[in-house]
């Protein structure tokens, strides 16, 4: 029996026991066929299935599919591998709705992702920043005492190429690390371009704990909280840093966003909860115009916020800015924000340990304000001078937009 025959019926048997309707007699797949071939016996005997015409109709869809693996499997000059040809369809037919934040993840990349969702993996020790719109893949973090700090990668590098062939964009950054992950002690060719010019690093993999929070206190007792991601437990750990800041007496809070990608929207949810009474932290809003609005509750900590964005504050980072801003009268401080106000959803598919990631809603702030394309308006410009240091230290008031988001700070509790 042909494998076009089997994979038809394999696939027809299960939408038979999908559907509940009126039947169709399995017999008609004999259309499906081409001249010379005929449906196999068990199709038109007593062992037939039947299915509902609309259940017939959406699996003739992907007959193509089932035609082209059948010519592979007969005329293909090699061996071909069946599992990697049908990863290859569900990437393509995600890729094909156009939207970059919707794709497939093959079941070694799905494991990956819940890998650096614990905060600890074998690489080089970077946050990388894609965007879709220059095509650039940015360093918005270097992680402290990691091999690529000790290579002399900088936070704003662009990561340009990996290995000797790679040249990394925002479609193949994935790939990218995937390359620059690996066994701990070898080593992996990474080119970046500064200001133009490219530096290649040969840089060895070890492991790496990412630190989602750092906190200290500033001058005059402003608190200082750096959040870097919405990842992991980080919406515990800001709140235990936050404790132990109001342990010390803090009359003001700067929160410290930039290049804060996002990550999970209900840590945003729970971090904007410290500091809102009850009410909407931002709804969600479908093709359909069905709204989800996400809540905060009665209970927050009373301290006047600062929020200090740059434009590689994304996703989860704006949805809280965005709620502190608009509820809390938090001075956002910095440049306009990345603008991601969509939402995406990630879930296993199939039994192999795959997975996706498909755009589901866009997000508005509690007073309506779109943020998709458009960023966060900071109610306080303050670019980066051209010449600026790409990394300062923890609470360097050198740091020009830092400095800024500390004399704002500053004025909201002085008489």
């Amino acid at each position: 029996m042909k494998k076009k025959a089997l994979l038809a019926l394999c696939l027809l048997t299960a939408l038979c026991v999908l559907s509940a309707c009126s039947a169709l007699p399995l017999t008609t797949l004999r259309s499906m066929f081409p001249d010379g071939d005929s449906a196999p016996a068990a199709a038109v005997g007593e062992d037939s299935v039947v299915i509902s015409k609309a259940a017939y109709e959406r699996y003739r869809k992907f007959d193509t599919l089932i035609e082209m693996m059948d010519m592979v499997d007969e005329r293909f000059y090699e061996e071909a591998d069946e599992e990697t040809m049908l990863q290859g369809a569900a990437a393509g037919l995600l890729s094909a709705l156009g939207d970059p934040y919707t794709f497939y993840y093959t079941p070694d990349e799905f494991a990956k992702l819940w890998e650096d969702d614990e905060g600890h993996y074998v690489g080089i020790g970077v946050m990388i920043q894609a965007s879709y719109v220059t095509n650039l893949c940015t360093i918005t973090r270097v992680f402290k005492g990691g091999p690529a700090e000790a290579a002399g990668v900088q936070k704003g590098d662009i990561l340009y190429r990996v290995g000797e062939d790679l040249y990394v964009t925002a479609q193949n950054l994935d790939e990218a690390v995937s390359i620059m992950r690996g066994v701990e002690g070898t080593d992996v060719d990474v080119t970046f371009l500064r200001k133009g010019e490219e530096m290649t690093f040969t840089i060895t993999r070890r492991g790496v704990t990412v630190n989602r929070i750092e906190n200290g206190v500033l001058d005059n007792d402003i608190g200082y909280i750096c959040l870097y991601e919405f990842a992991g437990d980080s919406d515990r750990e800001f709140k235990e840093a936050l404790d132990e800041l109001m342990e010390k007496n803090i009359k003001s809070l700067i929160i410290d966003l930039r290049g804060n990608g996002g990550g999970w929207v209900d840590h945003a949810q729970s971090i904007g909860d410290l500091f809102l009474d009850s009410g909407v932290l931002c709804y969600m809003e479908d093709k359909h115009g069905e709204r989800k609005y996400y809540y905060t509750t009665e209970g927050k900590v009373d301290i006047p916020l600062t929020i200090l964005v740059d434009q590689n504050t994304a996703s989860a980072s704006e949805i809280l800015t965005g709620a502190l801003q608009d509820r809390a009268g938090a001075t956002v401080v910095g440049v306009q924000s990345y603008g991601k106000g969509i939402v995406q959803q990630v879930q296993a598919v199939g039994t192999q340990g795959a997975g996706m990631q498909i755009t589901i809603e866009q997000y508005y702030t509690p007073n309506g304000h779109a943020v998709h394309k458009i960023g966060i308006t900071p109610d306080v410009i303050c670019e980066m001078p051209e010449d600026a240091p790409t990394m300062y230290d923890f609470g360097d008031l050198s740091d020009v937009q830092l400095k800024k988001a500390y004399d704002v700070a500053l004025e909201k509790i002085q008489p």
